[in-house]
């Protein structure tokens, strides 16, 4: 008897603890939360660059069965308009025209079949959206009315409107991602601003996301995150000189990023993700341990309101990475997922018309921010700038500054420390060599070009031995531009086409 009741206990507890994970699963996405994940699927990245087909990717569904990712983005609509009007679909191999086929007249992949598992995830309390562009997407608008016509067609075949082409069938997606990397950049803002004239009134909530690069502004994003409202920002810290390679420098610029949701943005609630590759093969530069990006998205979590999680590339990178997505999502969680004490604004105020040696803290507009190298300009988040802003900050700065105003700029092409130049080692944006007596600075990827050589990747700092040259460390440092194709490569998106 005793032993009868303590089965049928530890059974009740079993099922207690069942329906209550079920519970926590069915709660609806939250976007104030600091602890949101969101993963792209539909392209099976890892698939692209893997043989073990035991890791490629699975049905959506498969990835919704734990609480690790809150917002599946599905990649891509790659062409904006195709035959017969409507956008095309790729899916890589999830869904293809030989073993789904096109809706009659179009290039529209007819993937109703995907209904039950999207609508599987949703009930779990995951969005689902469409991600528009991706690396070598035909995409682009010739004028705002022809982008007020695409957000209708979206919201038509793939949201809460009505159409006899509906590439998922009776699933209704969440919102739209947009994934601009080339094409022109107009349009977009009238595209989210027709988008949100179908939200209002709608009977659930629907989301606009974006996932520029980090680098600021975006090439093609710029105008449309300045002036329509986007709920997330994904923000791309990977295949750029800004990545996640260059926390604790002052070019990561998250912080850029911040201010932009909060003065410029038109909804100042708008969430910014840490974007990161899932795993060392999802990306050319930026991935990081996972160690090494629980204590970036903590440390960053902790300095900027905006922040709102980490964004992943993609779902089956992360998977074969054990389980990479579960672990950024359980670290975030430890972090705290509600919560934000503004850290003290621990430097001096900026004064104006002073000079501020490189690496000088000073507070301004409640913002810490450090000098790049010798600056004397009013702090600002042009990415040519002087300044980086490395936390927001409150209350009354301190007397006094540890670097005062009007003290010379010190150092020059200091190589202490500094590996010569290689050949066959890989360099990314910020990397600094010796070659040939003097210091060089890399401005973005690059491998066998040498210093000084016609590929101009290498800035140089000046002689080991002497002061560099104010001019050129700048110029070294101001050099933040995006890599060609940034984002993910693109022989990981378009799998098997």
């Amino acid at each position: 008897m005793l032993a009868f009741f303590s089965l049928t206990s530890t059974t009740c507890s079993t099922l207690l603890l069942t329906v209550a994970l079920r519970t926590l699963r069915a709660t609806a996405f939250d976007n104030t939360l600091y602890s949101n994940v969101a993963v792209y699927w539909g392209q099976d990245s890892y698939g692209a660059t893997n043989t073990d087909a035991a890791n490629f990717q699975q049905p959506i569904d498969f990835y919704c069965q734990d609480d690790a990712i809150d917002v599946f983005p599905i990649a891509f609509v790659n062409t904006f308009f195709g035959t017969g009007g409507d956008p095309v679909l790729n899916l890589a191999n999830t869904c293809n025209a030989t073993s789904n086929g096109y809706f009659s007249g179009t290039e529209l992949l007819d993937c109703s079949y995907l209904a039950p598992a999207i609508e599987k995830c949703q009930a779990a309390g995951k969005i689902v959206t469409i991600s528009l562009g991706g690396a070598g997407g035909g995409v682009g608008f010739q004028s705002d009315s022809q982008a007020q016509q695409l957000a209708d067609t979206i919201w038509n075949i793939f949201l809460g409107g009505s159409s006899s082409t509906r590439p998922f069938g009776s699933a209704v997606l969440d919102g739209v991602d947009l994934d601009i990397e080339g094409g022109s950049n107009s349009g977009y803002a009238a595209f989210v601003t027709q988008l949100r004239t179908h939200f209002s009134g709608a009977s659930k909530q629907y989301y606009v996301s974006g996932a520029p690069q980090c680098v600021y502004p975006d090439a093609y994003l710029d105008s449309a995150l300045n002036n329509a409202s986007f709920d997330m920002v994904y923000v791309q810290f990977y295949n750029n000189p800004c990545g996640l390679q260059t926390f604790g420098t002052t070019n990561w610029n998250f912080g850029v990023w911040d201010i932009w949701a909060r003065t410029i943005s038109p909804n100042p609630n708008v969430k910014v993700f840490i974007g990161a590759p899932a795993s060392s093969s999802a990306a050319g530069s930026g991935y990081q341990s996972i160690s090494e990006l629980s204590q970036i998205a903590a440390a960053t979590r902790n300095a900027f309101p905006s922040f709102g999680g980490v964004m992943l590339w993609d779902a089956s990178q992360a998977y074969a990475n054990d389980r990479y997505d579960l672990n950024i999502k359980n670290a975030l969680v430890s972090a705290g997922s509600t919560g934000f004490t503004f850290p003290a604004c621990s430097a001096a105020a900026w004064t104006s018309g002073g000079d501020y040696p490189g690496g000088s803290q000073v507070t301004y507009n409640s913002y810490l921010w450090q000098a790049k190298w010798y600056a004397s300009s009013t702090p600002s988040i042009n990415g040519d700038g002087d300044w980086a802003p490395i936390s927001a900050c409150s209350g009354t700065p301190p007397s006094g500054s540890s670097s005062a105003p009007g003290s010379s700029p010190t150092g020059g092409a200091g190589c202490a420390g500094i590996a010569a130049w290689e050949s066959s080692q890989v360099y990314v944006g910020g990397d600094q060599v010796t070659y040939n007596g003097d210091l060089w600075t890399a401005q973005w990827w690059t491998e066998g070009d040498t210093p000084g050589g016609s590929a101009g990747v290498w800035i140089e700092d000046g002689a080991c031995t002497s002061t560099a040259a104010k001019a050129k460390a700048e110029a070294a440092d101001k050099k933040i531009t995006a890599e060609p194709d940034a984002h993910k490569p693109v022989n990981s998106r378009f799998f098997r086409l």
